[in-house]
């Protein structure tokens, strides 16, 4: 196992520009009851129907219409990273089960997983976790609305998670790496727990990934993926799930669950619709996609269908990388064929994550640049067009050295450090043309951004300002920390505009520390479980940045949870 300061970094294999929004909803709806029309929310009479009528109204179907049935003990929906973690643990301890993706291969793996006080942090020597603490700082982060026993599940269980899991990838030929958190990165103006979680497979996001290989795995022990089977809806009935219907090739299939049915088919973030209605602030400040299209949302409705209660408040992961040319503002566009898309044509400018000085459209400067990835995206929202200008100058990589970012923005270094110049990375692996602009004079720069009159003489006043800040130490504006100031004044120059580029949601099905489903009473809903993106109680209004990878570390998790609840069944 390797030791690694974030060397080797996400590199989201995701669609970005155009994404299909609307019309993704799913062709299990077509001929089914039309879902009503987005509601007037100027009344506070409809603001009730406006929090839900994205719902739709569950398919009917009948049983003269099913041509194929199967039977077994776990029925798992999405062969994403929760699915597949539950597929591999349900095949090593003999759970009959099925994996019903709607796909034709394996959903894109995460290969960065959080665990909690795994033995591999322990070989490296760092300081234990302190799992209360831990609990309470992922509580902090949502504001309380959370359920501290989803928390502790993931802090409890990831250590033996990983553990297992890592034989598995490291005889297929990935060896896990380790990303060990130091004091010299302190962020954000204020102070945040910042442990060692985050274990990674190298050589990361190349092919075979952790779910192919957990396929490889399952296949040996004699089971394969049920590809090209899309959810219609769950079978249920007096508070019980019993399976599930799909839409296949052959037509409508019933798929039969003895012990338990597993959602596991992502977030809603390629669906607009509902993007809107639960995430109402992602308009204001997101630009780019970096999300699956498989993440439409209708595993979720699913769910509620069968009985069960979203969490109340959204928690989309915003990135701070959702790069675009001047003059364009943040917001969905429409295609001609109705869908809908965000205006960024690449999915994340991962420099943008460096905490360079940025401005907005009037040439001020409005917050700290060292805050989390889409806490600066949020503030950006209440500025013109809900975007802003990151600017820098010809000692960047210097200063990007001295940032000592941590997370998926120590990319940015890990690609420097490999000896790739900063103008072949920005222009060519992430830039694209037309998005990072360059020259050898800030007035250039400021013409070729769209600063004009007023404007360009407020941004250079702000440019002054700023390198006074640098050269005395303090950053008495908004608080950043001093070894991430850093001048602007060695040519030459280079700027480009960001919104927030949306990865996924984290808002689901509200479930119990066994993953279990739950209803508006609180009570479990016999025979579902939701792991992942669609389920909650984990996550609200963010993504918990400094702890880095916990996302998919409670992912995986949950999935694996789920399989060893089964198959301790009677």
């Amino acid at each position: 196992m390797e030791q690694s300061n974030g060397l080797s970094r996400r590199d989201f294999l995701t669609l970005g520009g155009a994404v299909a929004g609307a019309g993704v909803l799913g062709a299990a709806l077509s001929g089914c009851s039309p879902k009503p029309q987005a509601p007037d929310t100027t009344s506070r009479d409809n603001m009730e129907f406006a929090r839900s009528y994205w719902l739709g109204e569950e398919p009917q179907v009948s049983e003269a219409d099913i041509v194929e049935e199967e039977t077994c003990e776990l029925l798992i929906i999405g062969a994403g990273n929760a699915g597949m973690m539950a597929a591999g643990t349900a095949a090593d301890l003999g759970v009959d089960f099925i994996v019903a993706e709607k796909g034709s291969e394996v959903g894109d793996t995460r290969e960065y997983i959080a665990a909690v006080n795994s033995k591999f942090t322990k070989s490296f020597g760092s300081d234990p976790v302190d799992g209360l603490k831990l609990v309470n700082e992922v509580t902090r982060y949502a504001s309380g609305r959370v359920s501290q026993d989803v928390i502790k599940t993931w802090i409890d269980e990831s250590a033996e998670m990983i553990e297992w899991v890592e034989p598995i990838m490291t005889a297929a030929g990935k060896e896990l790496s380790l990303t060990v958190m130091s004091d010299d990165h302190k962020a954000g103006g204020t102070d945040y727990y910042e442990p060692t979680l985050e274990h990674f497979f190298n050589p990361t996001y190349e092919y075979p990934m952790r779910n192919n290989i957990l396929e490889w795995y399952i296949n040996d022990r004699g089971n394969e993926i049920r590809y090209g089977h899309e959810l219609v809806k769950l079978c249920h009935d007096d508070g019980k799930v019993t399976g599930a219907l799909f839409r296949t090739e052959a037509g409508l299939k019933r798929i039969t669950a003895t012990k338990g049915t597993l959602l596991a088919t992502g977030g809603y973030a390629a669906n607009p619709e509902m993007v809107r209605a639960n995430l109402p602030l992602v308009e204001r400040c997101v630009t780019a996609s970096s999300f699956s299209l498989r993440c439409d949302g209708y595993g979720l409705r699913a769910g509620l269908w069968a009985g069960g209660v979203k969490d109340v408040n959204g928690a989309p992961v915003i990135f701070d990388r959702g790069a675009v040319p001047p003059g364009v503002d943040a917001g969905y566009r429409t295609n001609p064929d109705g869908t809908q898309h965000f205006p960024g044509t690449v999915y994340q400018l991962n420099i943008g994550s460096q905490p360079f000085l940025k401005v907005n459209r009037r040439g001020n400067r409005f917050a700290n640049e060292s805050v989390p990835y889409d806490t600066f995206c949020n503030m950006a929202s209440y500025q013109p067009g809900g975007v802003y200008c990151q600017i820098f100058d010809g000692s960047a990589v210097e200063d990007i050295d001295a940032f000592k970012t941590t997370g998926c923005a120590s990319y940015t270094k890990a690609m420097l450090d490999s000896g790739i110049p900063l103008e072949d990375y920005m222009f060519y692996v992430d830039g694209g043309d037309g998005l990072m602009m360059k020259a050898d004079t800030l007035d250039e720069l400021a013409d070729m951004l769209g600063f004009q009159g007023e404007d360009k003489q407020t941004l250079f006043e702000t440019i002054d300002h700023y390198n006074a800040l640098v050269d005395s130490g303090k950053d008495t504006d908004y608080g950043k920390e001093p070894h991430r100031l850093s001048r602007i004044d060695t040519p030459p120059y280079y700027g480009c505009w960001y919104g927030g580029s949306l990865l996924t949601t984290l808002d689901g099905l509200r479930i119990d520390g066994d993953m279990r489903v739950l209803d508006a009473d609180s009570n479990v809903i016999e025979g579902l479980f939701a792991a992942g993106d669609v389920s909650g109680c984990f996550f609200s209004d963010n993504y918990p940045e400094y702890l880095v990878s916990c996302a998919c570390g409670r992912t995986c998790t949950e999935g694996r949870h789920v399989a060893k609840f089964i198959a301790a069944m009677a």
